[in-house]
């Protein structure tokens, strides 16, 4: 099962590098994808985690906001 989640402050390789690392220290069996938008929220997609806590949690430790889930 997999969850998409809005973030805001994406804007660059740089950020899905950030993101991607933090989502996978708190679940490493997480498999992670990014859909960058400059103009709106980036979505990032996450797969292998139940629980959205750390997920978000990981998301705000990397620098960057939880808008919702897509």
């Amino acid at each position: 099962m997999s969850k998409t989640y809005l973030v805001g402050g994406m804007s660059c390789q740089g950020c899905v590098n950030a993101v991607t690392n933090a989502i996978k220290t708190v679940v490493p069996q997480a498999e992670v994808s990014v859909a960058l938008d400059a103009e709106a929220d980036s979505r990032v997609t996450v797969a292998g985690s139940e629980d959205e806590a750390p997920v978000i949690q990981a998301i705000g430790d990397a620098g960057f906001e939880f808008h919702g889930n897509a």
